[in-house]
């Protein structure tokens, strides 16, 4: 199923991997979620084309991920950063949760390039299911309900 068909069907991972799932795009989120706002910037440490990080940003700012603004350094013209919206910062969870998942299956020698940790206690924080009470529960312990008229798929 190409890119394009994934928008237009009933899951929702289908739908967030039409807009999520080519191939940097989670990147750019990883490097914007880090506080990376210019072009340079992210082509800098992605090491990728000007015209594929344009698509790709131009993707992310359509879905409203991220958020073009306009800026000029004294004698230069002007330019764009790009800013991450609140649905941008959500996708903070799937980053935490993809890194956790490379940690455990794909671990580097030397140990992870990045943690994350709870500003108050400075302690590592995971990313987990977490029910409304607020209480973490294991994977086990989860459902996942397919609704009727719709395919068997979240």
């Amino acid at each position: 199923m190409t890119i394009a068909k994934l928008a237009r069907t009933s899951c929702s991972v289908s739908r967030s991997l039409s807009v999520l799932g080519e191939r940097w795009t989670l990147l750019i989120v990883r490097d914007a979620l880090s506080g990376m706002t210019k072009f340079e910037a992210f082509r800098e440490s992605l090491g990728l084309g000007a015209d594929v990080l344009a698509d790709r940003l131009a993707t992310l700012v359509d879905f409203g991920i991220l958020e073009k603004r306009s800026y000029q350094e004294p004698g230069a013209r002007s330019r764009c950063e790009y800013h991450l919206t609140d649905a941008g910062r959500q996708l903070h969870v799937v980053i935490g949760g993809l890194q956790m998942w490379g940690d455990a299956n794909l671990p580097w020698p030397s140990g992870p390039s990045t943690e994350r940790l709870d500003r108050r206690t400075g302690k590592p924080v995971r990313v987990a299911f977490v029910d409304e009470g607020g209480r973490q529960l294991p994977e086990e312990k989860i459902d996942v309900v397919h609704h009727s008229g719709y395919p068997n798929r979240t």
